[in-house]
């Protein structure tokens, strides 16, 4: 799915993973090396729900990661990467808006 053509008027608040996992959530790598990963923000889109997140080795970047937010067979939250490089940059840029915009409000 291609986000392209949305804008942060089209963004739905959500806070499905903050309650269900807090602020700070143990991702685990293919080798299963764990990271702690802090929960920035959630929105949904669409019919789709996306968490973005940071790691201190993010933060030290300035960079962020960027994930879906399924619900397993099971009814388990579950976090997806975004393979697809069009959906992450057109995410990535809402992000940035919604952060700008806030930025500008305090």
């Amino acid at each position: 799915m291609t986000v392209t053509g949305f804008s942060r008027k089209d963004l739905k608040p959500s806070s499905l993973v903050r309650d269900e996992y807090g602020e700070d959530i143990v991702l685990f790598d293919e080798g299963k090396e764990s990271s702690v990963y802090r929960l920035l923000s959630e929105f949904g889109l669409e019919d789709r729900i996306y968490a973005v997140m940071q790691s201190d080795e993010l933060a030290e970047q300035d960079e962020v990661a960027i994930f879906r937010v399924l619900r397993n067979e099971n009814g388990e939250l579950q976090l997806e990467s975004i393979e697809d490089d069009d959906e992450w940059e057109d995410v990535a840029e809402l992000y940035d808006e919604m952060t700008f915009a806030d930025h500008l409000n305090e």
